[in-house]
């Protein structure tokens, strides 16, 4: 299966919707558009990763390193993960569970949670 990453604006922020597998093979693709976005002078990122269906633990060592980036520049990242349903998102969730680095993120459960300053993040 293929990655796609579809770059919108909402306000202030940029969202990356993200779809397919995240893996070793597509990850890459996520990195760069983060980079791109900081380059870009957007420290405002949002990764939506609704409709990821699979991520490894490549997917994650790039939404880390996307942490990073983004802290290192003064900028903010937030991640959109849903809690339920197995093709809603839920997976990437798990999966950053389960490797103990899910609270390392502001996580929230829809674009205008993500994009709104005064909605608070989902506990982890």
């Amino acid at each position: 299966m293929t990655l796609k990453v579809i770059e919108e604006k909402r306000g202030e922020w940029t969202v990356l919707r993200v779809a397919g597998e995240l893996d070793l093979v597509t990850s890459p693709l996520v990195k760069q558009h983060v980079h791109d976005a900081v380059a870009e002078a957007k420290r405002d990122v949002v990764l939506d990763l609704t409709e990821v269906l699979f991520c490894d633990s490549s997917g994650v060592g790039v939404l880390i390193a996307a942490r990073r980036l983004m802290h290192s520049c003064a900028g903010r990242l937030r991640l959109i993960l849903p809690a339920k349903g197995a093709v809603d998102g839920s997976h990437v969730n798990r999966v950053l569970a389960a490797l103990g680095v899910r609270r390392l993120f502001a996580c929230y459960p829809d674009l205008d949670a993500a994009t709104d300053d005064a909605a608070r993040p989902l506990t982890a």
